[in-house]
């Protein structure tokens, strides 16, 4: 974190306009005291990062002042300034817990040295901060991506293969397949461990706030802008941001991050200084990307940028075998959390998990789990503690399960006609006809992941009878 707003407290006006000019001038927000009484209630009051004080003022003086603010705020930088040069003073100072010491008169360069200090010291702390969480955050990640399958062990693959780079990453796949925890993956394996992993979801940040979160604002750039703040890219500034849901940005926004990706600077809302910024850019989304290029609601030289080595998650239940594995994780790790005794699952209640098609995919699971850990009194979970898992009947088997035509046909023939022997008179070819394509329309869009230009073309029919058949049968359409 770097030095932003700054307390100066002198009972001297010319020294409080020096010190305030030659601070803002520099980009610094800058508050005024006269004494220490008002020094102390602005400290009680606002956060700062730094407070320079003189040794002698009404009130408080600036000593007692620094003990205040070590009962206080003991992480607020303190500098003390005096007119008398004693060895005394700046003994006292230091021993109580000053940052420096500086005697009056003093050149403005010392100023300028002393906040590069403590930026530089700030900085080397945050950085042993961020690299401990992110060393236990990757002790945990290898614990979290959880999966041995053939799709997995290809994602593991690429992360292995691109992690030392910093070429731009696109991940995509449905909602709740762990994208984010993949764009950490990558992180984590990269050079730029031990820098920040800044993460925004695109979607979840209304239209007008997106753009001042991610590049920043100046004092007064709106109203409420009371002090300048910095960007999720200076944030992330060394390190990797991940842009998830950015499917969602609007196209102005778009042309900006763009700007960021060929330039590798940015501006503030409400200012014209551009910052140069070293950032590695993973993005995430659940649309098909390619779709909305050709709908011109994304831009074609965006995705192409972001698109230079894309990830592809599959959703869970094509990736079923990894199932019982995400199951023993999800159950310990709930009921480490809850602080419950340590459950197991019946071997009947992995065979119903591994059945569910999982729309939510792995977050859904874990919620699923989570919540049978809580309600369930027994120390065995079965398939009755999974009560919305239960086998469907009739006709929503269907939509399901692969059965064979024969399957197909008995079930449609018997939700019509209970009793076979009085068979009447029906449209029955529509009625199987119906059912039949249902399924094959799904499972080619679920082999295509739900590209319908594709879909049709295997199908071979037309792309506009596709999406008339996908709107009359029902089908839901997932983009993986």
């Amino acid at each position: 974190m770097s030095i932003n707003r700054i307390l100066v407290a002198d009972d001297e006006e010319s020294m409080r306009w020096v010190l305030s000019k030659a601070l803002r001038k520099k980009g610094f927000s800058v508050d005024l005291a006269r004494d220490g009484d008002e020094a102390l209630s602005l400290i009680q009051s606002q956060p700062y990062d730094m407070a320079i004080l003189d040794i002698k003022m009404p009130g408080l003086t600036g000593l007692e002042l620094l003990d205040r603010v070590r009962e206080l705020k003991s992480d607020l930088l303190v500098v003390i300034m005096t007119a008398e040069a004693s060895m005394k003073n700046a003994v006292e100072a230091m021993k109580r817990g000053a940052y420096d010491y500086i005697t009056k008169p003093f050149d403005l360069d010392v100023i300028d040295a002393i906040v590069e200090k403590v930026n530089r010291a700030q900085e080397m702390t945050s950085q042993v901060t961020i690299l401990k969480g992110e060393l236990k955050d990757r002790y945990q990640l290898e614990k979290t991506i959880i999966g041995n399958s053939p799709a997995m062990r290809e994602v593991y693959k690429t992360i292995g293969k691109v992690a030392p780079s910093d070429v731009t990453v696109l991940i995509q796949g449905e909602s709740g397949t762990g994208k984010e925890l993949i764009a950490r993956a990558i992180h984590f394996n990269s050079r730029r461990l031990g820098k920040p992993f800044i993460a925004l979801n695109c979607a979840a940040i209304p239209k007008e706030l997106l753009e001042s979160e991610l590049f920043g604002f100046e004092k007064g750039a709106f109203t409420g802008a009371v002090e300048r703040k910095l960007g999720k890219f200076e944030q992330a500034n060394g390190g990797t941001i991940f842009l998830d849901e950015i499917g969602d940005m609007p196209q102005d926004l778009q042309a900006k991050i763009l700007r960021v990706l060929q330039e590798k600077e940015v501006t503030r809302t409400g200012g014209n200084q551009n910052i140069a910024v070293d950032v590695r850019i993973v993005a995430a989304t659940n649309q098909d990307l390619e779709e909305k290029v050709r709908n011109r609601e994304f831009r074609e030289d965006l995705f192409y940028r972001l698109n230079v080595v894309p990830i592809q998650l599959v959703p869970l239940r094509s990736r079923k075998e990894d199932i019982p594995q995400l199951v023993e994780y999800f159950l310990q790790k709930a009921c480490t959390e809850l602080g419950t005794p340590m459950k197991q699952c019946a071997p009947e209640t992995y065979q119903l998990l591994s059945n569910h098609n999982w729309p939510g995919n792995v977050r859904e699971l874990e919620n699923t789990i989570k919540r049978a850990v809580i309600l369930s009194s027994d120390l065995l979970l079965t398939a009755a503690d999974f009560p919305g898992l239960r086998t469907q009947k009739g006709e929503e088997r269907v939509a399901n399960e692969e059965l064979s035509l024969e399957g197909i046909v008995d079930i449609k023939l018997r939700s019509c006609f209970p009793n076979m022997d009085k068979m009447e008179s029906s449209d029955v070819h529509a009625m199987v006809l119906e059912q039949v394509e249902r399924p094959l329309i799904r499972f080619v869009l679920e082999k295509t992941r739900g590209n319908q230009v594709r879909a049709a073309d295997i199908l071979g029919i037309n792309r506009n009878t596709l999406r008339k058949k996908i709107q009359e049968l029902g089908i839901e359409v997932r983009k993986d």
